[in-house]
């Protein structure tokens, strides 16, 4: 048996059961199949099967009792946060209430060409850049960077962003913020964002980019977020609108308060 593929197996076996353990399939309190039977049922070693299990026991999914057996576990995870879509700037105001933040990196840069784009900065415009581990529970959900043009950014200082929400800072600076585009997409966990967000690298996360902006359209912030989808998702309220042979899905309009 090639043993290079033994870590392929195990995470493909780690992955199977850690669906089946989050789909309810496997409910909490089950005692999982012996190691040799678990290796007979996936036709793979006893070495492949502990190294599944052990990923699950790191993960806080089963308990591997001495004696008595593999154990799937309660969840312990936070409630995931649900983010309404209809209502997505009171949202991102309240969201900083409720959670705690780490601040990772706080500086003045050259933005990437694509973010001076976003922002309509002049030739040479500096930005705000941070990055930023917003927490539930203590736990981490989202991993943030974000770039805010300076002449914004010089009114609060590291402190301030370590403990206020972004969007309130911004209002709190004189920056009048009317709309903002975002684009929500899909995308695979890197080093450095897998170690700040407690995955694996290569673990599947929400990718969000919006873009804030002011009543004259120029740019507020722009943000890149990276969002576990165990721990937060977006939802949207529709309702059918339009004549007749034309109608079709629409938001509901939030409601105001």
């Amino acid at each position: 048996m090639d043993a290079s593929l033994e870590p392929l197996k195990a995470r493909r076996i780690y992955l199977l059961l850690r669906e089946r353990i989050a789909s309810g399939e496997i409910s909490p309190g089950t005692r999982l199949s012996s190691e040799p039977a678990l290796a007979l049922q996936h036709g793979v070693s006893r070495v492949t099967i502990r190294r599944a299990l052990d990923s699950l026991a790191t993960d806080g999914l089963i308990d591997r009792r001495v004696g008595a057996g593999t154990f799937v576990r309660e969840p312990e995870a936070p409630r995931p946060i649900v983010a309404d879509f209809s209502n997505m700037l009171t949202h991102l105001v309240e969201m900083g209430r409720r959670t705690g933040v780490r601040l990772l990196a706080f500086s003045y840069v050259q933005p990437p060409e694509a973010v001076a784009q976003a922002l309509a900065l002049d030739p040479g415009e500096r930005t705000q850049r941070s990055v930023r581990v917003r927490l539930i529970d203590g736990q981490p959900f989202s991993y943030l960077t974000t770039h805010v043009p300076e002449r914004i950014g010089l009114t609060y200082s590291e402190a301030d962003l370590a403990t206020v929400p972004l969007l309130t800072l911004l209002e709190r600076s004189g920056a009048l913020v009317e709309r903002a585009s975002q684009a929500i997409s899909a995308t695979l966990a890197g080093p450095d964002v897998a170690e700040a967000l407690g995955l694996e690298i290569g673990s599947p996360l929400l990718s969000l980019t919006r873009v804030v902006l002011g009543p004259d359209g120029s740019g507020v912030e722009h943000l890149h977020a990276l969002y576990r989808p165990d721990r937060y998702s977006f939802q949207m309220e529709l309702h059918r609108a339009g004549e007749a042979g034309e109608r079709r899905w629409s938001p509901v309009p939030a409601q105001a308060g």
